[in-house]
Order: structure tokens, then C-alpha cells, then sequence
């Protein structure tokens, strides 16, 4: 009888638990913060769309001396982002000022902190929260 306990091999219940409560516990720490890694690394996209459509406003400034002239290859806004995480929508347009902004969609929706990012004329770069925690979150990725 000795003999068939001593080849017994596996796991006891409670071994297992206890492996399934460690693994919960990491799950637990860690989905959080690849959710936030995520929604930081999306953010990217919203940089990308402002910049781009901010230089095709300045290419249309030095054409014609205004932010509201007629010029080839200026979108019709509201434009999505190339990924598609932003809509980028373009406000208090005039003929020497404007303000680009981006706004979540899809996916990147569930970011709080950087709901808006916007970007004007002069190069201005806001957020949504005007905390200095939120725009250096918003605007360096």
C-alpha cells in the first residue's frame, strides 16, 4: 500500500486555488494598466491628424493670406483620423485664425483624460482638462 501513495502525482485542490487566486491577483493589477498603455499609445493618432491638416491650413495661408480661402487638397471637415481612434473637426475659422480638434471615437471613446485635443493657429496645444497633468498627458504621448 505504501507503494501506490509514494507514485501519486498531481495537484491537491488547494494548490490549485491558490494558483488561481495568484493568477486573478496579476490579471487584476495588470489589465488596467495595458487598457491605459492603449488608450496613451492611440493618442499618436490624434497628434498625427492635427499636424497633418495643420500644415495643409498653413500651405493654404501662404498661398492666399487666409485660413478660409478656397485651396486645393484642404479636407472637408469633420475628417477621421488615418486610424480611424479621432475625428478631427475644425472651428472659429476666419481669415487669420482657426482651431483644429480632435475627439475620440470607436475604440479610443473610453479615453476621459484627453476627450478633446485641439490645436490653433498659433500653435496653442489644449486638452479637454486644462490641468498642466493633463496636457502634458494629452500632448506627449
Amino acid at each position: 500500500m505504501n507503494h501506490f501513495y509514494a507514485r501519486r502525482r498531481g495537484f491537491t485542490l488547494v494548490e490549485l486555488m491558490i494558483v488561481v487566486a495568484i493568477v486573478g491577483i496579476l490579471a487584476a493589477i495588470a489589465v488596467p494598466s495595458y487598457r491605459s498603455y492603449v488608450l496613451k499609445s492611440r493618442r499618436a493618432d490624434a497628434m498625427t491628424a492635427l499636424s497633418q491638416n495643420q500644415v495643409m491650413l498653413e500651405r493654404c495661408y501662404a498661398q492666399s493670406f487666409a485660413y478660409n480661402g478656397v485651396c486645393a487638397g484642404l479636407p472637408v471637415f469633420p475628417v477621421a483620423s488615418e486610424r480611424g481612434y479621432y475625428s478631427v473637426a475644425m472651428s472659429n475659422q476666419s481669415a487669420t485664425t482657426y482651431t483644429l480638434t480632435a475627439t475620440p471615437v470607436g475604440a479610443q471613446a473610453g479615453d476621459t483624460l484627453c476627450a478633446v485635443i485641439s490645436v490653433d493657429q498659433a500653435n496653442q496645444k489644449l486638452a479637454s482638462d486644462s490641468s498642466s497633468v493633463a496636457q502634458t498627458a494629452c500632448w506627449n504621448p
